[in-house]
């Protein structure tokens, strides 16, 4: 029986079990600070990306991640205020910061070679309100060249959505608050920290939906 649309027909035996649960996108946590609210225009400071993966018992949850320190790109925008939230200095010398071209180059690189582990066909960001990180990764490609993008250009997982969804909580402290974990207001803004807490939610989310996506598919 179709059910509004059946997943696409795959190969059980070759498969990594997350390519089938979201239709071969591979959801990968993407967290970006920044120095204001204009992506064109203002500079990328650090990104951070939390792979997920399945456990023994089909259940998501975090695993690798990564994160880097961004120069401000040259002639970029840098908002006080936006940097007096997130607390970053671009300009301290122990930042050890790389270009935005290196910290996004590199990060493709391993979520192209994760797509292919889990025998997916391309990765989808995740996001704590997706649209923001999405719009400066995308500017960052454009800006740098950078060939290969991995990512979906305009689809998107928004942690904000699912969150108001499963906990009746769009903030992301009261989200992940609201289904059972720990938040510390002292690490929050840095790029890494909010990634795995996003991570952390968009994983309870999925799993709490899991009875109801096997009846979807059997």
């Amino acid at each position: 029986m179709n059910k509004l649309s059946d997943p696409p027909k795959t190969d059980d035996q070759n498969s990594s079990g997350i390519d089938l649960r979201f239709r071969r996108f591979l959801p990968v946590v993407i967290d970006v600070e920044t120095g204001g609210f204009i992506a064109a225009t203002d500079a990328l400071l650090e990104i951070a990306a939390v792979f997920v993966e399945l456990d023994e018992n089909g259940l998501l949850k975090p695993g690798k991640s990564m994160r880097y320190h961004v120069n401000p790109f040259p002639d970029s925008r840098l908002d006080p205020a936006s940097l007096a939230v997130t607390g970053i200095d671009p300009y301290h010398p122990l930042r050890l910061a790389v270009d935005e071209k290196d910290a996004v180059r590199e990060i493709f690189k391993e979520v192209r070679k994760e797509v292919k582990v889990q025998k997916c066909n391309r990765a989808i960001l995740v996001g704590h309100n997706s649209f923001f990180d999405l719009q400066f990764l995308n500017a960052t490609v454009e800006r740098t060249n950078i060939k290969r993008n991995p990512f979906h250009p305009f689809s998107s997982f928004d942690t904000a959505t699912l969150g108001g969804l499963a906990v009746g909580q769009t903030v992301l402290a009261r989200a992940v608050a609201a289904a059972g974990f720990d938040w510390d207001d002292s690490q929050a803004h840095s790029a890494l920290y909010d990634a795995q807490m996003t991570a952390l939610l968009f994983c309870e989310v999925i799993n709490r939906y899991k009875p109801i996506y096997e009846e979807f598919i059997s």
